[in-house]
């Protein structure tokens, strides 16, 4: 399938540019260059409530929507930047909507970035945010039985092994995950690495630089760093997994779908097509990006529920519309 009309421009721009790499890039340019692109993200949604807050020393930003009853479905949210950029400002509308349209809170976590903080810095303020808000669930007006762990990109990475993490120490479980195109493999050996790594804005040098620059010399293959390759998913709550068809990522994110399933997971993943890594980012030219938006806001809306309305386990799984969008599947 072509690229959507609007990311099309967009990739089209990017090639033209000379397909700037984020490799030389100083951090300071990389991170301001992300907030920048915050352009595309559409119209800024108003009417939900955003509140700052500090909880043992670590930052949250909760978005919700206004008149909320006491409690609600949560996700608790890990932002994209291949550990290296991104925070509260780079993922602002995309939160403002999940909230809105999910009638749910959603709690967006500010871990410590490379290459100030190295492996497994993130990892570990990823688990420590999970448990700060189930503590404090009651506080937060946060339903604990309806917690979803979200992230994309190297935020779905965190996402999978916080979810690890917990099942291991057996305290809580989230009731679901959903992984916006994970970053899975820090040894990149799927072949859409190859197909989708030089031309679509989010390249294969952005992927590598940003794992060099927070693994720092750490093993490829460490469990938390490519979980991709576990087998102890068994026993993880159901996952949702989104692609993009020309994303360097897609492949592994599909695998991750596969190596669930067999492992005896419950798990639905769509494969996204004619739009690129980071295209969740991008509703102000994307209808996709409109779409899997409220898709996902739905999907947070129903964490712990089993309803009539529920998707299918089977892969691809059949169109759904809560919305009265087409979602487009693999």
């Amino acid at each position: 399938m072509a690229l959507e009309k609007g990311i099309d421009k967009l990739v089209q721009e990017f090639i033209a540019a000379g397909r700037p790499s984020s490799r030389k890039q100083s951090i300071d340019d990389r991170r301001s260059g992300y907030v920048a692109s915050t352009a595309l993200a559409g119209e800024t949604e108003t009417r939900v409530q955003v509140v700052t807050l500090v909880l043992e020393d670590m930052t949250f930003r909760v978005f919700s929507p206004f008149n909320a009853p006491e409690t609600l479905s949560c996700a608790l949210y890990y932002h994209g930047g291949c550990f290296v950029s991104g925070g509260f400002e780079t993922h602002d509308n995309q939160l403002r909507q999940l909230a809105f349209y999910g009638n749910c809170l959603v709690i967006a976590v500010q871990y410590r970035l490379a290459p100030e903080n190295t492996f497994p810095a993130a990892h570990d303020d990823a688990e420590r945010a999970a448990d700060l808000v189930w503590q404090n669930a009651e506080q937060l007006g946060v339903d604990k039985n309806r917690i979803t762990l979200c992230g994309d990109s190297a935020g779905g990475h965190l996402a999978l092994v916080t979810s690890l993490r917990l099942k291991a120490k057996g305290l809580w479980d989230p009731a679901q995950l959903i992984l916006i195109y994970p970053m899975l493999d820090a040894t990149a050996s799927f072949e859409s690495y190859t197909l989708n790594g030089m031309d679509y804005v989010i390249t294969r040098d952005t992927l590598l630089s940003g794992y060099e620059m927070y693994l720092a010399g750490a093993d490829r293959q460490h469990p938390e760093v490519s979980p991709l390759w576990r087998n102890d998913f068994s026993g993880l709550p159901k996952v949702h997994i989104v692609t993009a068809e020309y994303d360097p990522l897609r492949d592994e994110g599909e695998a991750l779908y596969q190596r669930l399933t067999e492992q005896g997971v419950k798990c639905t993943a769509q494969r996204w097509r004619g739009v690129i890594h980071g295209f969740f980012q991008l509703g102000g030219i994307s209808q996709s990006a409109r779409d899997v938006t409220r898709d996902i806001a739905w999907r947070i809306n129903h964490a712990g529920r089993e309803c009539k309305g529920d998707y299918s386990s089977s892969f691809p799984p059949s169109s759904y519309a809560p919305y009265g969008f087409a979602g487009r599947t693999i």
